[in-house]
């Protein structure tokens, strides 16, 4: 088995192992398999912006996408993880907002502006951003939506 097989075996057996979430593979399977790991957390990352149109008819990006549909303002926010009604709901949506935020701020915006060379991303990180982008996907699986 070439070296490039068995990346690509090894890494699908652990992505299935972390039960990795199908929409975030649709998004970077191709960049995985092509030993690529910085496009592929760039692509993965785009997988939340896009859904996040996709359910709202929505058509902004980034932190002002967000903003307008995770994040609580007057009342619930458009894609609501809870009821928005106590504290604690409110807090854990703003949560998913921020955290939403910060993977777009960490992994995208770099990636839009910095050449490659300079914005390393390991197979290890890989990993964990599909892990954490899966949990956000899984969130949004049992989201209310209010076009």
């Amino acid at each position: 088995m070439s070296e490039a097989a068995r990346h690509a075996s090894s890494l699908r057996a652990e992505l299935r192992r972390r039960s990795t979430h199908p929409e975030v593979l649709r998004y970077c399977t191709v960049e995985i398999l092509a030993k690529n790991p910085f496009h592929a957390s760039l692509e993965a990352v785009k997988s939340v912006a896009d859904r996040l149109r996709t359910l709202t008819g929505q058509g902004l990006d980034g932190a002002r996408l967000v903003d307008a549909v995770l994040m609580p303002g007057q009342g619930t926010a458009r894609v609501a993880i809870n009821a928005n009604t106590t504290g604690p709901e409110l807090d854990e949506q703003k949560g998913l907002a921020n955290l939403v935020k910060g993977l777009f701020s960490m992994y995208r915006n770099p990636a839009a502006h910095e050449p490659r060379l300079h914005c390393t991303v390991t197979n290890e990180e890989l990993l964990e951003l599909l892990t954490t982008l899966s949990m956000v996907h899984r969130r949004l699986d049992s989201a209310h939506v209010t076009r």
